[in-house]
Protein backbone atom coordinates (compact mmCIF):
# COMPACT_ATOMS: atom_id res chain seq x y z
CA UNK A 1 0.00 0.00 0.00
CA UNK A 2 1.23 2.94 -0.94
CA UNK A 3 1.50 6.32 1.45
CA UNK A 4 1.97 10.21 0.99
CA UNK A 5 3.58 12.14 3.78
CA UNK A 6 2.11 15.92 4.71
CA UNK A 7 4.11 18.33 4.02
CA UNK A 8 4.17 19.84 7.36
CA UNK A 9 5.74 16.16 8.57
CA UNK A 10 8.52 16.96 10.70
CA UNK A 11 10.86 13.92 9.43
CA UNK A 12 11.20 15.29 5.74
CA UNK A 13 12.91 18.76 5.06
CA UNK A 14 11.33 21.21 2.91
CA UNK A 15 13.65 23.16 1.04
CA UNK A 16 11.07 25.65 -0.10
CA UNK A 17 10.44 26.87 3.59
CA UNK A 18 13.35 29.19 3.47
CA UNK A 19 12.95 32.80 3.27
CA UNK A 20 11.89 33.53 -0.50
CA UNK A 21 11.50 30.10 -1.74
CA UNK A 22 8.16 30.40 0.40
CA UNK A 23 6.94 33.15 -1.65
CA UNK A 24 7.47 31.23 -4.34
CA UNK A 25 10.15 33.35 -5.99
CA UNK A 26 13.14 31.92 -6.31
CA UNK A 27 15.62 30.68 -9.47
CA UNK A 28 17.55 27.99 -11.35
CA UNK A 29 20.21 29.03 -9.22
CA UNK A 30 18.66 29.05 -6.03
CA UNK A 31 18.08 25.16 -5.94
CA UNK A 32 20.13 23.62 -8.63
CA UNK A 33 19.50 19.74 -7.72
CA UNK A 34 15.74 20.39 -8.81
CA UNK A 35 16.61 20.79 -11.95
CA UNK A 36 20.05 18.67 -13.03
CA UNK A 37 20.12 17.39 -16.36
CA UNK A 38 21.83 14.03 -15.73
CA UNK A 39 19.97 11.05 -15.21
CA UNK A 40 20.41 8.60 -12.49
CA UNK A 41 22.16 5.18 -14.08
CA UNK A 42 19.94 2.73 -12.12
CA UNK A 43 16.09 3.03 -12.63
CA UNK A 44 14.14 4.22 -10.08
CA UNK A 45 12.27 1.37 -7.18
CA UNK A 46 8.82 1.27 -6.87
CA UNK A 47 7.81 2.20 -3.28
CA UNK A 48 6.46 -0.91 -1.79
CA UNK A 49 5.23 -1.25 1.59
CA UNK A 50 5.43 -4.49 3.30
CA UNK A 51 2.75 -4.84 5.47
CA UNK A 52 3.42 -8.31 7.14
CA UNK A 53 2.77 -9.97 4.21
CA UNK A 54 4.10 -13.37 3.02
CA UNK A 55 7.71 -11.33 1.99
CA UNK A 56 9.99 -10.84 4.84
CA UNK A 57 12.01 -7.51 3.85
CA UNK A 58 14.50 -8.49 1.30
CA UNK A 59 17.82 -6.42 1.55
CA UNK A 60 18.49 -4.23 -1.40
CA UNK A 61 21.10 -3.44 -3.67
CA UNK A 62 21.66 -0.50 -2.64
CA UNK A 63 22.70 0.86 1.35
CA UNK A 64 20.09 2.98 2.63
CA UNK A 65 20.74 6.78 2.05
CA UNK A 66 19.37 9.68 4.35
CA UNK A 67 17.56 12.16 2.68
CA UNK A 68 20.40 14.46 3.37
CA UNK A 69 23.46 13.04 1.32
CA UNK A 70 23.23 14.04 -2.41
CA UNK A 71 23.78 10.38 -4.47
CA UNK A 72 27.38 10.07 -6.01
CA UNK A 73 28.12 11.65 -9.20
CA UNK A 74 27.62 9.06 -12.14
CA UNK A 75 30.81 8.79 -14.63
CA UNK A 76 29.15 10.92 -17.13
CA UNK A 77 29.78 14.12 -15.13
CA UNK A 78 33.42 12.60 -14.15
CA UNK A 79 34.57 12.88 -17.38
CA UNK A 80 32.85 16.27 -18.19
CA UNK A 81 34.71 16.83 -15.49
CA UNK A 82 38.44 15.64 -16.25
CA UNK A 83 37.11 17.52 -19.72
CA UNK A 84 37.07 20.75 -17.85
CA UNK A 85 40.12 20.45 -15.58
CA UNK A 86 42.12 19.40 -19.07
CA UNK A 87 40.37 22.72 -20.81
CA UNK A 88 41.39 24.71 -18.34
CA UNK A 89 45.07 23.38 -17.89
CA UNK A 90 45.15 23.58 -21.86
CA UNK A 91 44.15 27.02 -21.34
CA UNK A 92 46.09 28.60 -18.90
CA UNK A 93 49.04 26.98 -20.93
CA UNK A 94 48.10 28.60 -24.53
CA UNK A 95 47.87 31.87 -22.23
CA UNK A 96 51.23 31.20 -20.85
CA UNK A 97 52.64 31.01 -24.51
CA UNK A 98 50.29 33.60 -24.94
CA UNK A 99 51.98 36.15 -22.29
CA UNK A 100 55.15 34.67 -23.40
CA UNK A 101 54.93 35.71 -26.98
CA UNK A 102 53.90 38.78 -25.94
CA UNK A 103 56.79 39.88 -24.10
CA UNK A 104 58.93 38.66 -26.53
CA UNK A 105 57.25 41.07 -29.33
CA UNK A 106 57.58 43.77 -26.66
CA UNK A 107 61.48 42.75 -26.45
CA UNK A 108 61.66 42.94 -30.26
CA UNK A 109 59.77 46.42 -30.33
CA UNK A 110 62.46 47.56 -27.76
CA UNK A 111 65.37 46.33 -29.70
CA UNK A 112 64.07 47.88 -33.10
CA UNK A 113 63.34 51.38 -31.10
CA UNK A 114 66.61 51.50 -30.04
CA UNK A 115 68.10 50.52 -33.09
CA UNK A 116 66.19 53.74 -34.38
CA UNK A 117 67.38 55.72 -31.55
CA UNK A 118 71.04 55.10 -32.48
CA UNK A 119 70.37 55.36 -36.56
CA UNK A 120 68.13 58.38 -35.77
CA UNK A 121 71.41 59.98 -33.71
CA UNK A 122 74.16 58.60 -35.99
CA UNK A 123 72.11 60.19 -39.56
CA UNK A 124 71.43 63.71 -37.00
CA UNK A 125 75.45 63.96 -36.27
CA UNK A 126 75.97 63.62 -40.50
CA UNK A 127 73.02 66.60 -40.98
CA UNK A 128 74.85 68.55 -38.83
CA UNK A 129 78.37 67.97 -40.59
CA UNK A 130 76.71 68.83 -43.74
CA UNK A 131 75.16 71.58 -42.43
CA UNK A 132 78.28 73.02 -41.16
CA UNK A 133 80.31 72.03 -44.32
CA UNK A 134 77.33 73.89 -46.16
CA UNK A 135 77.62 77.12 -44.39
CA UNK A 136 81.31 77.34 -44.85
CA UNK A 137 81.23 76.57 -48.61
CA UNK A 138 78.54 79.61 -48.99
CA UNK A 139 80.35 81.63 -46.98
CA UNK A 140 83.46 80.82 -49.33
CA UNK A 141 81.53 81.08 -52.29
CA UNK A 142 79.93 85.05 -50.93
CA UNK A 143 83.68 85.68 -50.51
CA UNK A 144 84.37 84.44 -54.34
CA UNK A 145 81.61 86.28 -55.75
CA UNK A 146 82.87 89.65 -54.02
CA UNK A 147 86.40 88.87 -55.23
CA UNK A 148 84.86 88.16 -59.08
CA UNK A 149 82.72 91.31 -59.09
CA UNK A 150 86.06 93.32 -58.02
CA UNK A 151 88.16 91.90 -60.36
CA UNK A 152 85.78 91.94 -63.06
CA UNK A 153 85.41 95.70 -62.39
CA UNK A 154 89.04 95.97 -62.22
CA UNK A 155 89.36 94.28 -65.57
CA UNK A 156 86.91 96.13 -67.07
CA UNK A 157 88.57 99.22 -65.91
CA UNK A 158 91.31 97.94 -67.86
CA UNK A 159 89.81 97.11 -70.89
CA UNK A 160 88.54 100.69 -71.06
CA UNK A 161 91.72 102.15 -70.67
CA UNK A 162 93.29 100.18 -73.33
CA UNK A 163 90.73 100.95 -75.71
CA UNK A 164 90.97 104.65 -75.06
CA UNK A 165 94.39 104.48 -75.69
CA UNK A 166 94.07 102.92 -79.04
CA UNK A 167 91.50 105.75 -79.98
CA UNK A 168 93.49 108.22 -79.13
CA UNK A 169 97.35 107.50 -78.65
CA UNK A 170 99.08 110.72 -77.51
CA UNK A 171 96.46 112.93 -76.69
CA UNK A 172 96.07 111.17 -73.58
CA UNK A 173 99.47 111.72 -72.21
CA UNK A 174 98.77 115.54 -72.10
CA UNK A 175 95.92 114.95 -69.63
CA UNK A 176 97.19 112.99 -67.41
CA UNK A 177 98.21 114.68 -64.40
CA UNK A 178 101.58 113.41 -63.40
CA UNK A 179 102.77 113.25 -67.43
CA UNK A 180 101.80 117.36 -67.17
CA UNK A 181 103.61 118.28 -64.39
CA UNK A 182 106.84 116.75 -65.89
CA UNK A 183 107.02 118.32 -68.99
Amino acid sequence: MLSTLPSSDPLLPNPFSAAGYANGCFSLWDCPDLFTCSRPTNSPKPVTSSSGSDEPNQPTDEPDRSLDEKPARPYRDMVIDERKRRRMLSNRESARRSRMRKQRHLENLRNQLNKCRVENRELNNRLQFIVHHLNRIRTENQWLRSERTVLWQKLSDFTQILVFQELHPLDHISNIPCMVAMQ
